[in-house]
């Protein structure tokens, strides 16, 4: 691919640039994409630069990396990533690059679980889509549950203390403060859930990158997609999938800010159930909007679903 043929030849030159780094210069830290930035900047305030690789509304899935990116994270004295496979390009980027730089996986320590496909057929109930195409794999987006998150946020704060020991401090003050803000978070979302009917919390998104948010708050979704959108739903996965919503009556639809709206479009037409909005899967919006950080992505998506069930 023309971008990734570009990097080595780019770095070749970012590496000669690399800066010396002081102790009063700020940490610099590459994000993989938007979410981990965010966290990021929460943790590090001031006393850490942070380059996010995929931006708003970017999906990291299918994401090429660009020269810019590899001497981002050639001079990185930190890379943070999701892991759990989410990030197919980091592995080629980070070699690319010949970066120094500590690359730390934020979700060590979650349980990881497997796609919704896979789950279903455990429990012999007819998959969205062919649960052998995900066979063995795990669901890489557990940034979906609050809990989750507060260990990514641990994880930020020892990696910069490690890089940086004499901010520490600040570090695990800004974590603290950052912590309590996702416990209030946590609870308010299952407030929020627990006021919609066991029985109306079954909805349909694009793919499937909600399973934590079900296993953590308890709303089953159906998707057409599976784990990645790297490769589209057949026909047989969609109908599959509309005899599934109509079996299990399923409540409100949703296109995602990662997903071409046609598909979800196409359910709402077989299944008449009309689009209740948009949820923010894997990448926050730009900062102006809805869901401009994790904590206000999280509740876009809350009080969506909330409304587009209750309608309210």
């Amino acid at each position: 691919m023309k971008n990734l043929r570009n990097l080595a030849l780019a770095c070749g030159v970012c590496l000669l640039a690399l800066p010396t780094f002081a102790a009063a210069d700020p940490l610099k830290a590459v994000a993989s994409f938007s979410i981990l930035g965010d966290l990021a900047k929460a943790v590090g305030g001031d006393k850490v630069e942070v380059v996010t690789l995929v931006g708003p509304n970017g999906d990291a899935h299918v994401y090429e990396p660009k020269p810019a990116d590899a001497a981002s994270v050639a001079g990185a004295n930190v890379v943070l990533i999701n892991g759990l496979g989410f990030e197919g390009f980091i592995e080629r980027l980070a070699k690319a690059s010949a970066t120094k730089a500590a690359i730390v996986e934020v979700s060590k320590g979650v349980e990881p679980i497997k796609p919704a496909a896979e789950e279903h057929a455990h429990d012999g109930e007819a998959p969205a889509a062919e649960a052998d195409d995900h066979h063995g794999e795990i669901d890489p987006h557990a940034f979906q549950s609050v809990p989750n998150v507060r260990l990514y946020v641990k994880n930020i704060t020892e990696a910069f203390c490690a890089a940086a020991a004499a901010d520490c401090d600040v570090f695990k003050a800004n974590a603290a403060a950052y912590d309590a803000k996702l416990a209030a978070l946590d609870a308010d979302i299952r407030a929020v859930v627990a006021s919609i009917p066991a029985e109306k919390r079954t909805i349909i998104t694009s793919h499937d990158a909600f399973g934590y948010f079900a296993h953590e708050y308890g709303v089953k979704f159906l998707a057409p997609e599976g784990i990645s959108t790297d490769s589209e739903a057949s026909a047989s996965d969609v109908a599959k999938l509309i005899d599934q919503v109509r079996a299990d009556k399923a409540s409100a639809l949703f296109v995602e800010n990662i997903s071409d709206p046609r598909l979800v479009n196409q359910i709402s037409a077989e299944t008449g159930i009309k689009v209740g909005g948009a949820l923010y899967s894997d990448a926050l919006s730009e900062v102006d909007g809805p869901a401009g950080t994790y904590i206000e992505m999280m509740r876009s998506n809350v009080e969506t679903i909330k409304g587009a069930i209750l309608g309210s």
